[in-house]
């Protein structure tokens, strides 16, 4: 009511009236959104939706409000408003850059096309950077074309760069999803923007002919088969004559390829060729009888001939230069037929007097075109790590699973029990090493040593195994083909070196130079020698009438002390039965001479299991033996008295 009674009069201080009905106090929206960015507007009605009476400013008066700044001085000067910002959606929308380029494309299985070419159109849209191939649709083409490549920004290398409007031009090749592109030509307003923005262009290149398409356009020709040859004079002249061919067919160059054996058969009545394949027993091929049916094969084909439709019509003289005939088969020649090479290297008694009395060709002989056995390749070992032993090292080379290592059963059996002795000292700047010896064993059915160390009363060294069974290598030799001590090495006075401790031969037993006597062939002379030369130092003794010995006086010291050092060591033995081995010693001496043979003696030693096989034992026994081979067992059984 009261809107309406005020309604008309002026506008002054006084003459307003707030309308006390009202409900609505909201503000106008100044913010907007267009394609996606927010921007500012003026409001277009007043509080509540009601009239706004104060004059309204347009947008570039507001804008310069906003960027005004006060002065201290008169009149400043109107400054010019800044440029708006244009999204780049807005700059460039509907700006697209279009190139014209064309792909290579492999045709691996026809026989009419090796590769062919695909033209397609590259759009660049400069709004958001993004790229699309477009292959122009061609009628029965058979290729599904149009959409090639999707709208997307196509990655330019693996760093994660993407292609941009910079690196576009003319007569480059432009490498996308493992495709190359070459772009040929753009349009016009391409070349405009790309030359405004300061990019040289190349110039523009021919787009590159599709070789199948273009042998499309040519017209086709119309094909006669007129017949002017008097076939059925050849045929009585040569019915049942056959020229047989044996050939062979090289593939191993292709994978899974190999040399399969063929027979060609020339039929002279009707110049007619036939291929069959020889079948080997057990070959695992399905046993087809034909490999080229009997037909008459063109050599050389007219040249506008490659696109005959040979699938629905048969070839006639008027297509085919030259056939293939008699003379184009020869033993050592190869012959191509429907794209397969044989190689002919033999042929029957009949073929080679046709080709005698014929065409004046001497006489073929056969060419051997046997298969050749592969080249060894020689196995490489790798080098030896130094653990274990070489022969148990190379069989994981050998084998997925390690074998054992096979023996020489022969040697094993031979030599198993062959044992040879020796007594070393071991060489030490040490002082407490100075006087200790060791039995060196080597055996050889493996050709391995072992070496103990006799333990002694009161030394400070606890004796027994100072070595198992091994190889020893001889210091120098390589590590891949190492040279081990063999009984060759082992002379009196020979410096053995052990895994870095250095023993010296001192004595051997008698069987060692009986063994290298009887093989003195594989034995260096020197070892052999030495030996001997060891043995004959030792003088044999003689007996005299209570049985003792007549020596000198060195000989007797060294006696003396041998029994000594012997008494010593079977302190804490069982062999102290000095009385019943004296019975059986005086038994078997009738004349009481103090003498036995040796086969008697060892066998009383052998049956009260006195150790002989004792190194010093055994020096013992070599001292108490006479010239005449007897032993004296007086002197030997002071050794086992207390």
């Amino acid at each position: 009511m009261m809107s309406n009674k005020v309604h008309g009069l002026p506008f002054l201080p006084g003459f307003s009236f707030s309308d006390l009905t009202k409900s609505a106090f909201h503000r106008s929206q100044t913010m907007g959104y267009r394609n996606g960015y927010a921007y500012s507007r003026n409001p277009t009605v007043g509080i509540g939706g009601g009239r706004l009476y104060a004059n309204q400013l347009s947008q570039a008066d507001v804008d310069e409000l906003a960027n005004k700044r006060p002065t201290v001085t008169y009149e400043e000067p109107k400054q010019v408003p800044p440029p708006d910002f244009i999204p780049a959606h807005v700059a460039f929308d509907k700006k697209v850059l279009k190139f014209d380029a064309y792909f290579q494309e492999e045709v691996p299985l026809s026989t009419e096309e090796h590769y062919r070419i695909r033209k397609v159109v590259i759009y660049y849209y400069l709004e958001d950077d993004s790229m699309s191939v477009m292959e122009p649709i061609v009628e029965n083409s058979g290729i599904p074309q149009g959409k090639f490549i999707k709208r997307q920004r196509l990655p330019k290398n693996d760093r994660g760069d993407h292609y941009h409007w910079k690196d576009l031009n003319r007569g480059i090749n432009l490498p996308i999803y493992g495709k190359t592109f070459r772009v040929v030509d753009c349009d016009s307003f391409t070349q405009v923007f790309l030359e405004s923005q300061g990019i040289e262009l190349n110039p523009p290149e021919q787009m590159a002919l599709d070789p199948y398409t273009e042998l499309r356009k040519k017209p086709l020709r119309m094909y006669v088969t007129p017949s002017d040859f008097d076939q059925f004079k050849q045929f009585l002249a040569f019915d049942k004559k056959v020229l047989r061919f044996y050939s062979i067919w090289d593939d191993t160059d292709s994978m899974f390829g190999e040399t399969r054996a063929y027979i060609i058969h020339y039929y002279l009545a009707d110049d007619t060729v036939e291929v069959l394949e020889v079948y080997e027993r057990n070959d695992g091929r399905d046993p087809f009888p034909v490999l080229v049916k009997r037909q008459r094969l063109p050599k050389v084909l007219v040249n506008n001939s490659e696109g005959f439709p040979r699938c629905v019509l048969e070839i006639s003289d008027q297509d085919v230069l030259e056939w293939f005939t008699a003379k184009d088969f020869a033993v050592g020649q190869p012959v191509t037929i429907l794209g397969r090479t044989f190689f002919i290297y033999d042929c029957d008694k009949f073929t080679r007097e046709f080709y005698r009395d014929k065409f004046g060709i001497p006489e073929f002989s056969r060419i051997d075109v046997s298969k050749k056995p592969p080249p060894v390749i020689k196995q490489e070992l790798p080098p030896y790590n130094g653990f274990g032993f070489i022969e148990d090292s190379a069989q994981n080379c050998f084998t997925l699973i390690p074998k054992t290592p096979k023996r020489d059963i022969l040697r094993m059996l031979t030599d198993d029990q062959t044992v040879l002795r020796y007594m070393a000292v071991l060489e030490s700047p040490i002082p407490e090493d100075r006087g200790r010896y060791f039995i060196l064993s080597y055996y050889l059915a493996t050709e391995m040593v072992t070496i103990f160390e006799p333990p002694v009363r009161n030394s400070g060294f606890f004796g027994g195994k100072y070595l198992g069974k091994t190889k020893i290598a001889k210091p120098g030799s390589c590590i891949d083909k190492p040279t081990f001590y063999g009984p060759g090495d082992f002379y009196i006075g020979a410096l053995i070196e052990v895994f870095g401790h250095r023993f010296i031969i001192q004595d051997a037993d008698e069987f060692v130079l009986k063994f290298l006597e009887s093989n003195a062939s594989n034995y260096p002379p020197s070892t052999i020698e030495s030996l001997k030369n060891h043995f004959l130092k030792q003088k044999p003794t003689t007996p005299e009438s209570d049985g003792g010995l007549t020596t000198d006086s060195k000989e007797g010291n060294d006696l003396e002390t041998l029994i000594k050092e012997i008494q010593e060591r079977l302190k804490k033995c069982s062999f102290l039965v000095q009385g019943s081995v004296r019975e059986a010693f005086q038994i078997l001496d009738k004349n009481e001479t103090g003498y036995l043979d040796r086969e008697q003696f060892f066998a009383v030693c052998k049956n009260f299991n006195l150790p002989v096989d004792d190194c010093l034992i055994n020096q013992l026994i070599r001292m108490c033996s006479s010239g005449e081979g007897k032993i004296n067992y007086y002197n030997f059984l002071r050794a086992f008295s207390q």
